[in-house]
């Protein structure tokens, strides 16, 4: 048997996926790191998955049949951003650690680099989620600002960074054979 990563599936969310992702996002510290709230339903996650712009990507995470983790590419929606996507992800608390956030981030920097053509993936990560700031880091995004009280989280405002990472090597238009 291979090591826990190489058993980490990835696949585009279904819409049969929203029970597993709620008891994802219902993760304290899945939801504390993220902009939802507590206590998410099943038919959020349902509503969420059927109304999403196609535009957009959303990648699971399955480990042994089951619903670990979720990230997702948003296009952006104005023309002279076309080039723009912003990026967002939830691991489940019991899988935190385990390379769920790398396997997730793999695949959609994949599909951001060879295959949408994009040039800058943007996200925003609480300044105290040092295991996130840690993963994006490695994966080439910076830090390119702080936002002050960006969000209330458990009776408090909390601070954010904008992260942002630029395609490390941009295609080139092959040369015109004489």
């Amino acid at each position: 048997m291979g090591n826990f990563t190489s058993m980490i599936h990835i696949r585009r969310a279904e819409v049969s996926d929203a029970a597993q992702l709620q008891r994802v996002f219902a993760s304290g510290g899945t939801y504390a790191g993220t902009l939802q709230l507590p206590h998410p339903t099943t038919e959020i996650w349902q509503e969420r998955l059927e109304k999403a712009d196609p535009n957009d990507t959303r990648l699971v995470a399955i480990y042994d049949g089951v619903v670990v983790g979720m990230a997702s590419l948003h296009m952006e929606k104005k023309q002279r951003r076309s080039h723009v996507a912003s990026l967002g992800m939830g691991v489940a608390d019991s899988f935190s650690g385990r390379g769920i956030g790398t396997a997730l981030l793999t695949e959609l920097l994949n599909l951001s680099d060879n295959w949408l053509n994009l040039l800058r993936l943007e996200l925003t990560v609480f300044c105290d989620n040092t295991a996130a700031i840690h993963l994006y880091k490695k994966f080439g995004f910076e830090k390119e600002g702080t936002m002050r009280a960006y969000a209330f989280r458990n009776g408090q405002y909390v601070d954010s960074y904008a992260m942002a990472r630029l395609h490390p090597k941009q295609a080139m238009i092959p040369l015109r054979e004489t």
